[in-house]
């Protein structure tokens, strides 16, 4: 059973939290499977595989997930919210089996964001799905900090890596490759102060903006 616990530690924020960050705006724009729980008049142009003036009750559809979050906000629900096949639990499994060894990138280049969007949704199996996106993320980042903070990125691991990584994991080894570059440039002699990482430096400001 997963642990409710990390459940609760992945509840995601309120949607405006981040409306001024370009990664949060295309992370919702990724598409999720919906199902139209009623009808839709003057619409029936948006489902290609029909000819009717409308959207009909049970027509099946992706749509980003900014917009099928409004329309599951209502009052009277519009559409219904299916999980993506990646975080299904048959793809849970492959992850739970060898998680560093998948290409996060090729399942979504907004896996762990757009996986803790999608429990807002209220899924049964959103502790499962929390479960996944925590477990996952842990065992790749031992492997993704111990290459990225010993070898610069021109390194045959690296290159092999990158590819698989999402966006989330790719803005870690670039913040850790900027860390470990500065260092060889300090004990070289090269610069003669060491800075904070943007991570550090983003923490900050984001702090300082919450107690603002």
């Amino acid at each position: 059973m997963a642990d409710d616990s990390l459940y609760g530690s992945l509840q995601v924020r309120p949607s405006g939290w981040d409306y001024f960050e370009l990664d949060d705006i295309l992370a919702c724009q990724e598409k999720i499977p919906c199902t139209f729980e009623t009808q839709v008049k003057d619409l029936g142009f948006l489902d290609h595989g029909s000819d009717s003036e409308h959207i009909e009750p049970a027509t099946k559809m992706e749509l980003p997930f900014w917009l099928a979050k409004e329309l599951c906000a209502r009052q009277r629900k519009i559409i219904s919210v299916e999980l993506p096949k990646v975080y299904r639990e048959a793809y849970r499994q492959i992850l739970e089996a060898d998680a560093t060894a998948v290409d996060l990138n090729k399942l979504g280049p907004y896996f762990y964001s757009v996986g803790g969007k999608l429990l807002e949704f209220g899924n049964a199996e959103n502790p499962r799905i929390a479960e996944t996106l925590m477990m996952t993320y842990m065992k790749r980042m031992r492997r993704l900090m111990d290459l990225s903070l010993n070898k610069l990125d021109g390194s045959k691991e690296s290159q092999t890596l990158l590819p698989k990584l999402d966006h989330d994991e790719h803005n870690v080894f670039a913040f850790s490759q900027e860390g470990l570059r500065e260092f060889e440039q300090w004990k070289q002699g090269v610069i003669s102060k060491l800075t904070s990482s943007k991570t550090v430096i983003n923490q900050r400001k984001r702090k300082r903006t919450e107690d603002n």
